[in-house]
């Protein structure tokens, strides 16, 4: 059979498949968008209709981002908020966002997404929590932008249903009723999901926070998604003042009141998790519980350190998150791999992570969170055909000859060369391969520069 796309003569295949096997030349061939054969240099080359030369080339699996709020890049580095917590950094953006509408939030996720595939991502979830009184169909909006875009999207139907009246941070005309959160995510779900292997879209339910929705919504959430077969999504054990706010307002610390609501399970994954103490991370673990690490934001709005190391080892699936680019500001899925790798050694001490484990994080870690492990996060023969092409030659190479994972994380930085999904070019040469690039920053700029009411 003739394949559709084959990439060969590569320096180092990275498969990250269940023995974690390297393969010095390797070769993948692509047929209908899944991987149809993986190969080594002594290994006869299939026929294909396209043929892509990987010569000093780092072949890995596409990145997965496993958390993000893709509409906050319309107010990426606004100086208000620079030097805020996150309890005060929400309560200045909030009232900025209170104008999400179906443009703004097309606009953000296109842009959005493009950054992603620019840093070798090919699969993003989104965690779209706003849903502003007469703003339009939103999560349609963004699901459209990446089908525009070509990428794989597992976007959440996020909500908020307690606003600054009932105790809650966000402004009132943002937030939504629980009966009508509970009919909107199941209609999402019901229009949205595909269920099928290697499906390009999947949606999960989201509820914003613990401190951000009523403690019915939370067990009604869990409750709808088991009886809809989708995962489940929240911000987890984020820095100090989420602690403070669980002790005070439930009686409980964050893990209790997970473990109350009904969220302690194998369909939840959380973002960011910095606090758990280690009794916790075993119980995370034993549920089998996700957690996307988000590096960057953690330290902008200095949250801590997530104890990544332990949670592994516990058992928890450990992904990355480039978290809302109003916190973490660049969404560069590789600069959060090797921010993930540099914070575990600070953490757990210097032989505690290197460039494979964060290679695995940003790969079947976030495939895992997704409930995805088997068919996306590895190159092998079955799974998806999206895969990352990285050029480690040049002068910002220059000496790193030993090992190329270890060269692909810690000379950086480093924008991909080809971003591949589902055997499709989204980035091919470090260039988006889309027409509307001009046009979607012009439109986004204008959206921003309103939205911070700067005309």
């Amino acid at each position: 059979m003739t394949a559709d796309l084959l990439i060969h003569n590569a320096l180092l295949v990275a498969t990250v498949d269940d023995t974690r096997r390297e393969i010095p030349g390797g070769w993948i061939a692509v047929t209908d968008g899944f991987i149809t054969a993986v190969g080594s240099s002594v290994d006869p080359l299939p026929e294909a209709k396209e043929i892509r030369d990987a010569s000093g080339c780092l072949v890995t699996p596409g990145l997965i981002n496993t958390h993000h709020h893709l509409y906050q890049n319309l107010t990426r580095a606004y100086p208000p908020m620079t030097s805020s917590p996150l309890f005060g950094w929400l309560q200045t953006l909030y009232p900025l966002w209170r104008v999400l509408n179906e443009e703004s939030v097309f606009a953000s996720a296109w842009v959005g997404l493009a950054e992603l595939a620019l840093s070798g991502c090919t699969t993003s979830t989104d965690h779209l929590y706003l849903h502003p009184r007469g703003g339009g169909d939103l999560l349609t909006a963004e699901i459209t932008a990446a089908q525009d875009l070509g990428m794989r999207f597992h976007p959440t139907r996020g909500s908020m249903s307690l606003s600054q009246k009932d105790g809650g941070l966000p402004p009132d005309d943002v937030v939504q009723e629980d009966d009508e959160i509970l009919a909107q995510c199941r209609e999402a779900v019901e229009r949205h999901h595909d269920r099928s292997f290697g499906a390009m879209t999947r949606v999960a339910l989201a509820p914003c926070s613990p401190f951000s929705v009523t403690k019915d919504l939370m067990i009604r959430t869990a409750q709808l998604a088991e009886e809809l077969d989708v995962r489940l999504h929240t911000h987890f054990a984020e820095n100090s003042e989420d602690d403070e706010f669980s002790l005070a307002t439930f009686g409980c610390r964050p893990f209790e009141y997970l473990q109350e609501v009904g969220w302690l399970s194998d369909r939840t994954w959380v973002a960011h998790c910095v606090m758990p103490n280690p009794e916790e991370i075993v119980q995370l673990g034993r549920a089998g519980i996700g957690a996307a690490h988000c590096p960057s934001s953690n330290l902008i709005l200095a949250s801590g350190i997530s104890p990544i190391v332990d949670l592994r080892r516990a058992g928890v699936h450990v992904g990355l998150g480039v978290d809302g680019s109003s916190s973490a500001d660049s969404a560069s899925l590789w600069l959060e791999a090797r921010q993930a790798m540099l914070l575990a050694k600070l953490r757990n001490g210097a032989d505690a992570a290197d460039a494979r484990m964060a290679l695995e994080v940003a790969t079947i870690g976030g495939a895992g969170c997704l409930g995805r492990l088997g068919e996306i996060g590895q190159i092998a023969v079955g799974q998806v055909g999206d895969i990352a092409i990285w050029d480690v030659t040049g002068v910002r190479f220059a000496g790193a000859i030993a090992d190329p994972i270890e060269a692909w994380l810690r000379c950086g930085p480093v924008s991909v060369r080809d971003t591949i999904v589902q055997g499709k070019f989204v980035v091919r040469d470090a260039q988006l391969v889309s027409n509307k690039v001009d046009e979607m920053l012009a439109v986004h700029t204008k959206l921003s520069r309103q939205m911070q009411k700067l005309d």
